[in-house]
């Protein structure tokens, strides 16, 4: 009974994607040719970072852009054209690593990237993700040749490309050896359709299997001043020897950083990942206000285009802070939002600074783990 009511859930869902991908589509050109043309004259730069080395080497500006958001995970998706105009907007600031996965939606954010960004294509840098599925709402990985041939021209005519800049592997395989993997994205590479190789919560110990075969580009894992494990587990330190970027997502602890969240604050049921994970609960989300707080404090005596800076903004330039390679990747689906998290890049700290700030947040406890103990999302990182 209970596979039959998962089957039927998958349906229903699969129902709802196709729904949303014919939308997608029935765009066409005039939405971004008439109303979201990019103006050269109103373009903007950011500050460039790079991830990887010699060969592996990516050019990106210094945030990111997390879309999965815009189509799935976070509650109602917005409007297809308002993220359109969205996407466009994040271009003239002078974002130009856009970051999505085949599993957003799954499918419809892949396509809403190839929307917004076919007719600036070689102007933009399109990072998208393989090898993770949730057939019947269960999560299973899968890296294999054949499924990863798969992916990666299904993942291109989303997209409207014929190449994918960054191509990370979503979760370790473990049916999958990593080198076969790292084989595989060495064929790829050869053929064009991709050009650099990612990986995604990943162990040190596979990041150095991996690179061995195929240069890897970016690690990309959760990374916020809430959430440090990369620091301690050898993951940041293995990149900074091997001169491989990393790529932090969640940079803003899925929101709670942004300041608005506490014990009143509701997740849809079924359309929202938070509403599962524990450091979302009412609990959690009282007690670890007085993380907030602190960040708060630090918000007081910075100034961000002459008025004080917002918490996600000392956030982000936080995480910046911390080594040249890092790259986060904050997602949002408002404007107002969007321009704040880019003033982070205004931000700087003394090393003293940097020194005081990290005594006193490793000194808060964390109430909530991020996923659910024993889970198959909390079983698949760190492998």
């Amino acid at each position: 009974m209970k596979s039959m009511d998962s089957r039927r859930e998958f349906l229903k869902n699969s129902g709802k994607v196709m729904l949303c991908a014919a939308a997608l589509a029935s765009l066409g050109t005039r939405v971004f040719a008439q109303d979201f043309k990019a103006s050269k004259s109103s373009m903007q730069t950011l500050p460039s970072r790079i991830l990887g080395k010699d060969k592996a080497a990516l050019e990106v500006s210094a945030l990111g852009l997390g879309c999965m958001g815009m189509s799935a995970n976070h509650g109602v998706p917005p409007p297809i054209k308002d993220m359109i105009r969205l996407l466009h907007e994040a271009f003239e600031l002078g974002v130009r690593y856009f970051d999505t996965a085949e599993i957003y939606g799954p499918h419809t954010n892949e396509i809403l990237l190839g929307k917004a960004f076919k007719d600036r294509r070689d102007k933009v840098v399109i990072g998208t993700k393989f090898g993770l599925y949730y057939p019947f709402g269960v999560q299973q990985q899968d890296s294999s040749k054949k499924s990863i041939f798969r992916a990666v021209d299904e993942s291109l005519k989303r997209l409207q490309t014929d190449y994918i800049d960054l191509y990370t592997q979503h979760r370790v395989d473990t049916d999958t050896p990593i080198e076969e993997v790292a084989q595989t994205m060495n064929e790829l590479i050869k053929m064009g359709k991709i050009r650099h190789y990612g990986l995604s919560e990943a162990g040190a110990r596979t990041i150095r299997r991996a690179h061995k075969v195929c240069p890897v580009t970016s690690v990309q894992s959760h990374y916020s001043m809430m959430m440090r494990e990369v620091e301690s587990n050898d993951v940041l330190s293995t990149c900074e020897e091997l001169g491989i970027g990393f790529t932090a997502y969640s940079p803003l602890e899925r929101g709670f950083l942004g300041g608005l969240m506490n014990e009143n604050t509701k997740f849809h049921p079924k359309l929202d990942m938070r509403a599962s994970f524990p450091r979302f609960t009412p609990e959690a989300l009282r007690a670890n206000q007085v993380f907030i707080e602190y960040v708060r404090e630090l918000a007081k005596s910075k100034k961000v285009d002459g008025k004080e800076a917002t918490t996600a903004q000392i956030a982000l330039a936080w995480l910046l802070a911390q080594k040249p390679f890092i790259m986060p990747i904050p997602e949002t689906t408002k404007l107002a939002h969007l321009k704040q998290n880019l003033g982070a890049l205004k931000i700087s700290f003394s090393k003293e600074e940097l020194q005081e700030i990290d005594t006193r947040i490793k000194a808060i406890k964390i109430v909530g783990e991020r996923y659910p103990v024993g889970s198959a999302q909390a079983k698949s990182v760190g492998l």
